[in-house]
């Protein structure tokens, strides 16, 4: 169960946040660019309708994907979520939003 959460330190507090997705909840750590097979790095173009991202913890009724895949969802999809006094984002969103798993 440790693989499917998600933890995060609190810098000012020093004590971690665990963000565990429930029933078939995913959460996924957005890319902000993407590199092809060749090895070029192509800049997410924001007008783009779909996003990639990497698989960070699922829900206990997700079967079809494990943490560290790298999947594409549409951009709209799920809730962005900031933990506490962290630049990182997440996105969580339910399993049946996601488009495909990304093979690279």
């Amino acid at each position: 169960m440790a693989a499917n959460v998600l933890g995060m330190i609190d810098p000012a507090s020093s004590t971690a946040i665990r963000l565990e997705p429930l029933d078939d909840f995913v959460v996924i750590e957005p890319l902000e660019e993407s590199e092809t097979a060749s090895g070029l790095i192509v800049p997410i173009n924001e007008a783009s309708h779909v996003a990639t991202g990497i698989v960070a913890a699922i829900g206990p009724e997700v079967t079809t994907l494990e943490p560290g895949d790298k999947v594409l969802y549409p951009r709209s999809a799920g809730f962005e979520v900031r933990l506490v006094r962290s630049p990182h984002r997440v996105r969580v969103m339910k399993r049946e939003d996601l488009i495909a798993r990304v093979h690279d």
